[in-house]
Parts: C-alpha cells; sequence; structure tokens
C-alpha cells in the first residue's frame, strides 16, 4: 500500500511579502506586487514590467563561503526553506540523523552566467571569473547550495520542468515518499527576477504591456488581456510521510492526494486543451475523490490570450456542471515561472487555512471561454477542505495537484 504524504511546513519568499504572514495578509487583501521597472526599458525591453522583490540580506545570517556560491533565486530559496523548516519543527539535529532529500525547481541562472561572460570578454582572462560562478550558473544552483546548507542527506536534485517545475518536484518527492525510498523531502520552487532570465520572452512579446497601470497588467482569464507579467522569488513545502510527522509530533497541515502529468505532445510554445485535460483527469482519479469535493481551483492562467482559453476549455471539460471558484494568483505576483507550481501550493494553502479565496484581480469582461468558470474578481469568504492546483510549461509539461486539509 502507498504511505500517505502530507505537508509539514511552508516557507516563501515573493512579491506578497518575505514570509508567510505577509503573503497571507497580501492575498487577503488582494494586493498587487506587479511595478515598472524603467531600467528594463534602458535594456530595450518592449515592457518594463516586472513584479517587485528586494534582494535578501544575507550578510551575518551566512558565511562570505556560503555566500559566494549562490545565486540570485538561491537567497529566496533559502529563506523560504529557513522558514519552512521551522514551520515542520525540523531542526540540525534531526537533519543530522536523518536523511532528508531535496527536490527543487529550476529552470535557469542567467544572471550569473551573464556576469561570468562580461568578466571574461572585459578581462580576457579566465581566472578573473572566479570560483562562485560555477556554483551560481549551474541550472542545479539552487539544491547544490541547500543541500550544504542545511546539510541534507536524502535525495538531492533539481527538477527542471519550465513553468510546472515547482509542482513538479512536489509531485515527484511525494512519489518518492508513497514507495518509501524517503521519509521526508523538501520540495519547492525558485526564479530569478533579473531582466536577463526573460529578455528573450519580452523579445516574443509574452509580455503586456500596460505599463500605464502595473497593478492591472496581468487579467487572467479576462478578455482584455494582453501578455504575462515576470515574477519570481522562492516557496518551499516540507512533506513527508504521514507516519513520519506522527512519530515526530510535527504540524499535520494538509494530505496530497493526487498528483496528475502529461505532455502536451504538440506544439513547444502554444498549449492545447487535450494535454491539461489528461493532468488534471489524472490526479483526480489518483485521489480517488468525488469532482465534487474540490472547493478551490488555482489555475495557471498566466494572462496569456491562448493559453488561458485553453486552460479554461480544460477546467471546463473535467468539471462539467460542478463550478469551484476559479482563480489566479498571478494576477497578483504575475508568472513565477519555475517558482510558481510550488507558490501557488503555499498560496492555496494559506486560503484554505484561512477560510478564503483571494481575488483574480481584474477580471472585469469573460470571454467565451471563462464565462464557463466561476471566477471571481472580489475575495470569497469560504471555508473548503480540497484544492487543486496546474501548472503547465513551454514544451507541453503539465502538472495537477489535489491537496486535502487536515485539521
Amino acid at each position: 500500500m502507498k504511505r500517505r504524504v502530507v505537508i509539514t511546513g511552508m516557507g516563501i519568499y515573493s512579491c506578497l511579502g518575505k514570509n508567510l504572514e505577509e503573503v497571507c495578509k497580501s492575498l487577503y487583501e488582494g494586493k498587487s506586487g506587479i511595478v515598472f521597472d524603467p531600467s528594463r526599458k534602458e535594456l530595450g525591453f518592449r515592457s518594463g514590467l516586472t513584479a517587485s522583490l528586494a534582494m535578501p540580506k544575507l550578510k551575518g545570517i551566512l558565511s562570505r563561503n556560503q555566500r559566494v556560491y549562490m545565486a540570485e533565486q538561491c537567497n529566496y530559496a533559502y529563506l523560504a526553506t529557513d522558514e519552512a523548516l521551522k514551520n515542520a519543527k525540523i531542526d540540525g539535529d534531526y537533519l543530522a540523523s536523518h536523511e532528508t532529500g531535496l527536490l527543487y525547481g529550476n529552470d535557469s541562472s542567467a544572471d550569473a552566467i551573464m556576469k561570468s561572460i562580461d568578466t571574461m570578454r572585459e578581462k580576457k582572462d579566465t581566472t578573473m571569473i572566479g570560483s562562485g560562478a560555477i556554483f551560481q550558473s549551474m541550472n542545479s544552483t539552487v539544491t547544490m547550495n541547500l543541500s550544504c546548507i542545511f546539510k541534507l542527506k536524502g535525495i538531492n536534485l533539481t527538477v527542471s520542468g519550465a513553468c510546472a517545475s515547482g509542482s513538479h518536484a512536489i509531485g515527484l518527492g511525494r512519489m518518492l515518499i508513497q514507495t518509501g525510498l524517503q521519509e521526508c523531502v523538501v520540495c519547492g520552487g525558485a526564479q530569478e527576477v533579473n531582466p536577463y532570465s526573460i529578455g528573450s520572452f519580452d523579445g516574443i512579446s509574452a509580455f503586456s504591456v500596460r505599463e500605464n497601470d502595473p497593478a492591472a497588467a496581468s487579467r487572467p482569464f479576462d478578455r482584455d488581456r494582453d501578455g504575462l507579467v515576470p515574477g519570481g522569488g522562492a516557496a518551499t513545502v516540507i512533506i513527508e510521510s504521514y507516519e513520519s510527522a506522527v512519530k515526530r509530533g510535527a504540524p499535520v497541515l494538509a494530505e496530497i492526494t493526487g498528483y496528475g502529468f502529461s505532455s502536451n505532445g504538440d506544439h513547444i510554445s502554444v498549449p492545447n486543451v487535450d494535454g491539461p485535460c489528461r493532468s488534471l483527469k489524472m490526479a483526480i482519479s489518483e485521489a480517488k475523490i468525488d469532482i465534487r469535493t474540490i472547493g478551490y481551483v488555482n489555475a495557471h492562467a498566466t494572462s496569456t490570450p491562448v493559453g488561458d482559453a485553453n486552460e479554461a476549455k480544460a477546467i471546463a471539460n473535467v468539471f462539467g456542471d460542478h463550478r469551484p471558484e476559479v482563480t489566479s494568483t498571478k494576477s497578483m505576483t504575475g508568472h513565477e515561472m519555475w517558482m510558481a507550481g510550488a507558490s501557488e501550493i503555499v498560496y492555496s494553502m494559506l486560503m484554505m487555512k484561512n477560510g478564503f479565496i483571494a481575488p483574480n484581480l481584474n477580471f472585469e469582461n469573460p470571454d467565451s471561454d471563462s464565462v464557463k468558470l466561476n471566477i471571481p474578481a472580489t475575495r470569497v469568504n469560504k471555508v473548503f477542505d480540497t484544492f487543486l492546483s496546474n501548472s503547465f510549461g513551454f514544451g507541453g509539461t503539465n502538472s495537477t495537484l489535489i491537496v486535502k486539509d487536515i485539521k
């Protein structure tokens, strides 16, 4: 029999706040973290919109030797993971005596690579790049740094699955625990916020250009959406077997009851309806639940014309006449990309634990697809105990998670 997998801790560093308390407040108030950054226009960006995120100051918290190996997103991931471990009541003694795993979503480290190349071109001397650049520039930068800082001894692996990376990390971690290969896994996703990481997205006109009103730019499911807004940060979720959590007296917050995945097997950047439908159905089937028990759907919807339309079709096809509230927290955060699948589990958990559903900001006019869904533009005060979260990415990778509350 597969073991039950539960969430015992969470942590986040987001444009909505630097910790769980700040983020929950922003969600409740429907506060946007999106701003206009004029420096992006100077770089030739079509859109100067971005999520606002301060770089953490870790001097005095971590040693210089530790900090020098960390890329931008590692800083966010460290704080999110530190909060999550404390939230789960896991200390250094536990980590030293148990093989705790680490699966983290990350799919770029552009800033570190750019700095290395600039130094090489300017100095004409590779020794000037510095040893830290090696560990900053690799896609596995987050997992290699976190595993060393927290002295984790279990699986150590980066999940690189585009904008579904963070969600797949949690789903795969669950599978390792279900089969008994791990008792506890630190899962999450991180995304750098610097302009180098997303310049190519701007180059294909993927971003909103509603620069005169940044808070109104990200408009998931709205008829007048004109593109996504880039975001970032990091989110960490501690998952472990139910038996492990009970044995150590951990706070058991919720159970991950379903994980679905699929590939569109189609266009590299344009999503379809079939792939998401199969991911949703697989998660629901694996959770072995009546679809009517799902009280909330956290949609992937990034505020792009085709992506939102096809996800709306998929949700409507799968849910039929059951119409739970469907929102995209990306209306507040922008698209947090490699982080999104993990952060949206945290956002949904905070809402479920506090009895509300944050608004789908800027949803003013439905289109022919979104009109079929129950999308609230203002906060809904609602008690629910089960939610579904979608994450889809370039290359047609899809991930769906279902989480049930444990009081």
